[in-house]
């Protein structure tokens, strides 16, 4: 699902910006090789809604053209884990992470409840570990493009789209 993906990636944009070295969960490499806290971000569980009836939010007019503006939202729970080789790098990456999941996600993304587990040893990996879940809201946004059964992807509220998305 292209929703899920796009969450993630924010999620995962917003943690570098903030200094924090991020990517989605299960990667190729073992954070293990890693110098500084790692953190793995997934979507975890998501539950969709059309927003307005059958989605359909309105029209924008732009440059004399009228597009069909349609709405979806999704609630779900975004799970962030820090690996680290020091308990106070985990710490701190967990800090860096909280601050940012709090308070600097695109408007597309609400965030609700965070939570954190408490700090524990990962034999598997023999790193400390942290575990998040950070449950939130996503709306996304799409449009009719100028032909009738031209219809325009979904795209996460307040992200722009890059060339290769549009």
């Amino acid at each position: 699902m292209k929703e899920l993906r796009q969450i993630r990636d924010a999620v995962i944009s917003v943690l570098k910006r903030e200094g924090l070295q991020a990517e989605a969960a299960f990667p190729g490499k073992w954070a293990q090789e890693r110098k500084a806290a790692l953190a793995t971000v997934s979507v975890e569980t998501a539950e969709g809604r059309a927003l307005g009836f059958c989605g359909y939010l309105g029209e924008t007019r732009s440059g004399g053209q009228v597009r069909e503006v349609y709405g979806k939202r999704l609630e779900g729970v975004i799970s962030v884990d820090i690996r680290a080789q020091r308990a106070a790098e985990c710490e701190e990456g967990a800090e860096t992470a909280a601050a940012a999941l709090l308070g600097k996600l695109p408007e597309g993304i609400r965030p609700g409840e965070l939570s954190w587990e408490a700090l524990t040893w990962e034999k598997q990996t023999g790193l400390f570990l942290r575990r998040g879940k950070l449950r939130c809201e996503a709306l996304f946004l799409a449009e009719r493009g100028d032909q009738e059964t031209e219809f325009l992807d979904f795209v996460l509220k307040g992200v722009l789209r890059s060339e290769q998305s549009a």
